[in-house]
Formats: structure tokens, C-alpha cells, sequence
């Protein structure tokens, strides 16, 4: 265990699920642990925020079509601008376009962009590199056919948690190797994984007890088989000093926190235009638990403050 400061709103959520009576998702197959995740969702997570447009979308992928889903504020855009790119975390096994609809409304809203949400497909039925060939292809097909979807991007932003945070950072170095239509103008990944060989410290301090679990990571990896020696599930072996400006944020009680934090800090030392911000106290998932834990709210609002923050000091 840990002496690691734990926020009181976080304590009873994790309290609560301690005491319940349901199998981890570890436990279950595949198609239960994502319906357990989504219920989840629907239990913990704040509301969604009504936009003028919500729309699903599909794109040619290397075996069928891709789901996606448009999110914006505004009904139409006559003005240009970029557009954020979704990728969901949940191991690469679990969520979905559902699972952070909530989440993808709010940033929408918060930040006046388009969001386009991306529905990769998930292992065990589509192991690695499955979720990274996806998200590459859909957002190639974002770059080169935004006209169609009544948009006039300039640029479009990676973002993503846990497992979509590893995919936005993936996103952001294979563009930078074979640069798409658009360019990658910022990346904001949250609490990513960004290694399959981590171990120690974090890994170790939250194995149990914190949401994510050791045990849960490993269900994960093993239906995900990947090796760490590919640059589409492990972005540190890019170019790192061709990445995009950056926002990465990381939960304070995370078995992830500390692969964020190297990353974070690799960056700077490439002198990548770096805002690393480590929430305290909160666990990793919280942008999905906004409802259960409102602290983690406040952490959404803050993370967001730095996405504009970032994009302003871009247009000056």
C-alpha cells in the first residue's frame, strides 16, 4: 500500500467499490468487462452536455469500416480551426464511442472545437496493432476529408486517456515521421501508458486499491500482445524532438503515473513546448468518474484551462 495523499471524494469511491459484491473485470470476458464498464460509466460519470451536433460517422479502415462520432457545440463553422481527435482508454480490450460520450460532450462544449471521437477496434478479437492502425487511418481520413464533414480544419489535436493517451502520443510521432493532410498541432494525452515494460515505482505503490489495478493491467496486455519494441504501442522510440506541443496529465494515485511523468519529461528535454500536470490525490479514470468524485470535475476544468492556454500561446 501507500501513504500517498488520497482526496476524501476519491476515499469513498474507492471504499464503495471495495465493498461491492460484483467480479473485477479482470474476471470476465471480454464482452462482460465492457459491458461492466460501460454501466460503470453510466453510474459515476456527470451527464452529458447537449451540443447543436452530434453525429455518427464512419471511415474506410484495412478491415472495414471505422465508427467515429462528431461532437460540436455549434451547428455549423464558417470559421477555421482545428479539430480534437479522441481515442478512449480502457486497455485496448474495453470502452467505446459510449463509454466517454459524456466526457467527449463536456470537452466539446468547454473548449468551442470539433471533437471527433474514434472507435478502434478492441483485442481480444483485434489484438495489437489493430488500435493504432485505426486511429492512424481515421485520422487520415479526418485530415484529407474534413470539406465532406462541413469542417475547415487546420490542424488536428490527439487526445486520448490511459490507452487512447498512448494512442495520441502514437498519433503524434508517426505523423511526425509521415506527416498527414493536416497537421498535428498539439497533442494532450491523459494519464497515457506509454511503455508495455514499466515496472517499480508507481507500478508498484497502486498495484491494488486504486482503481487500476496490477491484476487489471495484465488482463489487459495479455489480450493485447504487444512488444514494447514497436513504435506504435511504445512512442518513446520516436523522435521525441519532433513532437507536437504538449499537455500531459497524470493522476497522482496511478500505477501509470510515473511512465507519464518520464514521458513528460523527455519531452522537455527535447525542448518540446511542455505543460505536465499531475492531478493529487485522484486516481486514474477520473475524467470518467466526474459524477461520483466532483473533485475530479475541477481537475477536467483545470486540464482544459492548459489545452487553451497551449492553443492561444500557438496563434500568437
Amino acid at each position: 500500500m501507500t501513504d500517498a495523499y488520497v482526496r476524501p471524494d476519491v476515499q469513498m469511491i474507492l471504499t464503495m467499490l471495495a465493498q461491492s459484491d460484483q467480479p473485477l473485470m479482470s474476471e470476465v470476458e471480454p464482452p462482460v468487462a465492457r459491458e461492466m464498464y460501460n454501466m460503470m460509466a453510466t453510474m459515476l460519470e456527470a451527464d452529458a452536455v447537449d451540443l447543436a451536433r452530434t453525429e455518427n460517422l464512419s471511415c474506410p479502415g484495412s478491415d472495414g469500416d471505422i465508427p467515429m462520432r462528431l461532437y460540436d457545440k455549434r451547428a455549423s463553422r464558417a470559421d477555421e480551426g482545428p479539430a480534437i481527435i479522441f481515442y478512449h482508454g480502457g486497455g485496448f480490450v474495453i470502452g467505446d464511442l459510449e463509454s466517454h460520450h459524456s466526457f467527449c460532450t463536456y470537452i466539446a462544449d468547454a473548449m468551442d472545437l470539433p471533437v471527433i471521437a474514434v472507435d478502434y477496434r478492441c483485442a481480444p478479437e483485434a489484438p495489437f496493432p489493430a488500435a493504432p492502425l485505426d486511429s492512424i487511418a481515421a485520422t487520415r481520413w479526418i485530415a484529407e476529408n474534413h470539406g465532406d464533414l462541413g469542417l475547415k480544419l487546420t490542424g488536428v489535436i490527439p487526445c486520448g486517456d490511459s490507452a487512447g493517451g498512448n494512442l495520441a502520443l502514437v498519433i503524434g510521432q508517426v505523423f511526425a515521421q509521415e506527416p498527414a493532410a493536416l497537421p498535428v498541432i498539439a497533442q494532450f494525452p491523459i494519464y497515457p501508458a506509454t511503455r508495455m515494460d514499466a515496472e517499480g515505482g508507481s507500478m508498484d505503490e497502486f498495484a491494488e486499491g486504486f482503481l487500476l489495478t496490477k491484476e487489471s493491467m495484465d488482463y489487459f496486455a495479455n489480450h493485447y500482445a504487444a512488444k514494447d519494441d514497436d513504435l506504435r504501442v511504445s512512442p518513446y522510440l520516436g523522435d521525441l524532438a519532433k513532437s507536437p506541443p504538449t499537455v500531459l496529465v497524470t493522476a497522482g494515485l496511478d500505477p501509470l503515473r510515473d511512465q507519464g511523468r518520464e514521458y513528460a519529461a523527455d519531452l522537455i528535454r527535447h525542448g518540446i513546448n511542455t505543460n505536465y500536470i499531475e492531478m493529487s490525490g485522484n486516481i486514474h479514470g477520473f475524467i470518467n468518474i466526474r459524477k461520483a468524485v466532483p473533485s475530479a470535475q475541477q481537475d477536467v476544468d483545470k486540464m482544459i484551462a492548459a489545452w487553451k492556454t497551449l492553443l492561444s500561446s500557438l496563434e500568437k
